[in-house]
């Protein structure tokens, strides 16, 4: 079963269940605001991702923006890049949708029909 990472209210969130629910894909959701995921989880989701790690920043988002971490995250290592995204689910992109040996960040069908059509 696949674990998703979501925030109610976004819309390509919604989009991703949607295309989850259409396609009978089973999974379970987990608020990123309410539970953020762990530095050692983020760790992980981010290797299995293939993503680089500044591509799991929700730039658009108003914590992002509010917090200056594009500028941030110019003077900082990424050790301290996981220290942020750990303490704040919103500064993650999202949804982030993953199982024991892949994850995939933010919603693209193309990408979902890759990793999680059957």
């Amino acid at each position: 079963m696949l674990t998703m990472y979501s925030y109610p209210p976004c819309g390509t969130c919604r989009k991703a269940k949607k295309w989850l629910d259409e396609h009978a894909i089973p999974y379970k959701e987990i608020n990123i605001a309410e539970h953020p995921p762990t530095r050692d989880m983020l760790r992980r989701l981010i290797d299995q991702s293939g993503v680089p790690m500044d591509k799991f920043f929700n730039t658009s988002g108003q914590h992002y923006r509010v917090g200056d971490f594009k500028n941030k995250k110019k003077n900082e290592p990424e050790e301290k890049w996981l220290e942020w995204l750990a303490a704040d689910g919103m500064l993650i992109k999202r949804p982030i949708v993953f199982d024991e040996e892949k994850a995939t960040v933010g919603f693209s069908e193309e990408t979902f029909k890759e990793e999680w059509a059957e």
